[in-house]
């Protein structure tokens, strides 16, 4: 049973088996991942591609294979368009400080959605008010779609970024990036794609789809957390310069001039997460071992089972609907705020969340403070949606 494999899901919470469906906001790491990690620090800990002593060559070695490891799951052409980075977070930093913030000039616009994470929001913001751009926003529906044939209308000549998520974190939605890449490319326009919520439910492969950048989260797929992943295509980041300056990202240095390394070591300054990037190629290989299609399989018939046992509960409505969805469903409550109903599950050892998911815009859009929302892993069962469905159900009584 894939659940045993998990320590922390062993344990009680208020005197109750602990139900842990917050996985949009984190994973809990499996036994590998943790021993690797442990493993590391007992046996190989050494600073990386500075020292000629065997311990430093010993991590190094484990540090460049799991760059190799990432490259073969998401299907880039090479080892050097993957960039280790903190998190999705600061990947959109980086291309946004790195690639987008040289090409923009007074007057130009990018493109984004009503759906996306603040994280996909607020860097854009703060290059376009340096520079006197503007931000584009492409429209939802109240189902949660995306309003893709809006994005026509938005693209002029003066467009020269789009950076939109390929799931989103507080609705669920499983976006059309095939469709969405090739309208940037109809434009010669380059395009990110946030794949914080996509990597761990479904088949990604960024050769096949062409994105120029494409980014994710390890502590989302079962990995560590502060490690994360920039994908770009080599021939543009080999124009690109560092926004970040250090140790390691250099040839030489003197008082006059810098010379800096090659990619993606350029983009990686000072001493990195060596560890997590360990921990996440083996959190990598669970995922690899079970297979992400068996995940995918696993996690829609928990989403379809609790999407029917939800909508049947009287003054429970779900947000977001889409019909394409990934393992999250967003839920409010009549009269009740989310995090009474959040406190509530505490109660009864449910983990979820409650809150604006750091996608204020969405909750604007439909006049709500915030949601509930009950996110789906491998190791969750039907049991563990049972166990949701008799806290609603409490929450119910306890306000009525």
């Amino acid at each position: 049973m894939v659940k045993e494999e998990f320590p922390i899901l062993s344990q009680s919470v208020n005197e109750k088996p602990l139900i842990y469906l917050d996985n949009a906001s984190t994973t809990q790491k499996p036994s590998s991942v943790i021993n690797e990690i442990q493993n590391y620090y007992e046996s190989t800990n050494s600073n990386i591609h500075r020292g000629v002593h065997h311990l430093s060559q010993r991590a190094t070695e484990k540090y460049e294979d799991s760059r190799k490891i990432i490259q073969n799951f998401i299907g880039a052409k090479s080892s050097k368009e993957i960039i280790f980075v903190r998190g999705a977070t600061e990947a959109v930093n980086l291309v946004a400080n790195s690639y987008v913030r040289p090409l923009l000039s007074e007057g130009d616009n990018i493109i984004i959605s009503q759906m996306e994470h603040h994280a996909n929001i607020v860097p854009w913001q703060l290059i376009t008010k340096e520079k006197k751009a503007e931000i584009r926003v492409v429209p939802i529906n109240e189902t949660g779609e995306l309003l893709v044939d809006n994005m026509d209308d938005l693209i002029d000549e003066n467009t020269r970024f789009i950076s939109l998520n390929h799931v989103s974190n507080s609705l669920g939605t499983v976006n059309p990036v095939n469709e969405l890449i090739q309208k940037a490319h109809q434009n010669d326009i380059r395009i990110m794609i946030d794949g914080a919520q996509a990597v761990q439910h479904m088949k990604v492969n960024v050769e096949d789809l062409d994105v120029d950048f494409y980014c994710f989260s390890g502590h989302k797929m079962y990995g560590p957390t502060g490690i994360g992943i920039l994908y770009g295509k080599r021939e543009i980041l080999e124009k690109m310069e560092p926004y970040q300056g250090g140790g390691d990202m250099i040839k030489s240095v003197t008082f006059e001039k810098t010379i800096f390394n090659d990619i993606p070591h350029i983009f990686e300054a000072g001493t990195p997460n060596i560890v997590g990037a360990i921990g996440l190629a083996k959190a990598i290989e669970f995922i690899e071992n079970i297979t992400i299609e068996e995940i995918e399989k696993h996690e829609m018939a928990l989403l379809n089972y609790a999407t029917e046992k939800i909508n049947s509960i009287d003054g429970v409505k779900i947000v977001g609907n889409a019909e394409e969805k990934a393992s999250v469903i967003s839920f409010v409550m009549e009269n009740i705020h989310p995090h009474d109903i959040g406190t509530i599950m505490d109660n009864m050892g449910i983990a979820i969340r409650a809150g604006h998911h750091c996608t204020q815009p969405i909750m604007d859009f439909y006049n709500i403070p915030a949601t509930a929302r009950a996110s789906f892993a491998i190791y969750n069962t039907e049991e563990d949606v049972d166990k949701l469905v008799e806290g609603i159900q409490k929450v119910k009584e306890v306000f009525t």
